[in-house]
């Protein structure tokens, strides 16, 4: 019996072909037995034939040892996923990726995330991105939404900025996501006692001076606080947060012309929600 070549079943795998470790070690094994049958029916005249023998048998055995790693190694890369698998993961409905959404706030909240090697899908990414949803959070540091929804990388496609207020280069990015990487969801998140809607309270009731360009990104939050303050119950910093989301998801529905396109074919939802920082929870408005 001939020894298999390496080299020539390494190529055959990259053809398609791939090796069965166990049948390989099989053939070698029988391989090696019949050899040394054939030796002991012939007993060697030499003294120093033991030794030789005993060699040959070591670089058999080698050469198990060292095919069978290859075709392990080639036969887990036949199970990777190809790209066209990866980029149907968020072929979802829009209330499918919410679901999971909240469901993953729910063990972040209970502190019982999923548990995951971070490092096993970083090959695969490589390949593109599925994220199940988009989201427009604030660039609080409290906030982390891959955390508060207790998801794994490239699941979410997030943008952040103080007050989480839309502009121009933010509505680019969705549009690339609804697009081209088939969102299903969008989700402005605010957070309890959040910094820029506060200061748009001061700078409306207090005049409080603002440096820089604070000012302009302040006074975008300021049609919310004047909303805020008009209703009846509730506090005007938590009223003004859950405005100014209001605010962001209602000019999402109707950003023209891909991502207003998209949710009123139903292609998409866009949602809006709370995070609150003391206790990790998210409420949908």
């Amino acid at each position: 019996m001939t020894l298999p070549n390496p080299v020539t079943a390494r190529h055959a795998t990259s053809a398609g072909f791939v090796p069965d470790a166990d049948a390989a070690r099989g053939q070698l094994d029988a391989a090696l037995q019949c050899r040394l049958d054939g030796q002991m029916s012939n007993p060697p005249r030499d003294p120093n034939h033991n030794s030789e023998l005993s060699r040959r048998a070591l670089l058999w055995t080698g050469a198990v040892a060292a095919l069978t790693p290859w075709a392990i190694d080639d036969a887990l890369a036949a199970d990777q996923p190809t790209p066209a698998a990866g980029a149907a993961a968020n072929a979802i409905a829009p209330s499918e990726a919410l679901k999971r959404l909240m469901a993953g706030n729910a063990r972040y909240a209970a502190n019982k995330p999923d548990q995951r090697d971070f490092s096993a899908g970083r090959a695969a990414r490589v390949q593109g991105q599925a994220p199940i949803a988009a989201i427009l959070s604030c660039a609080d540091a409290r906030l982390s939404p891959e955390f508060a929804f207790d998801q794994a990388p490239g699941e979410l496609f997030v943008t952040r900025v103080a007050g989480n207020i839309l502009s121009q280069d933010l509505l680019a990015s969705f549009e690339y996501g609804v697009e081209f990487l088939g969102i299903p969801l969008v989700m402005v998140l605010g957070h309890s006692g959040c910094g820029a809607v506060d200061a748009a309270i001061k700078r409306w009731k207090d005049k409080l001076v603002l440096p820089g360009h604070l000012p302009e990104l302040i006074g975008a939050i300021k049609p919310s606080v004047a909303a805020a303050e008009k209703m009846k119950t509730g506090n005007l910093l938590d009223n003004s947060i859950a405005e100014n989301v209001r605010r962001q998801v209602a000019q999402l529905k109707s950003a023209a012309p891909i991502v207003q396109k998209s949710y009123e074919s139903k292609k998409i939802d866009i949602v809006g929600a709370v995070y609150d920082i003391p206790t990790g929870k998210v409420t949908l408005l």
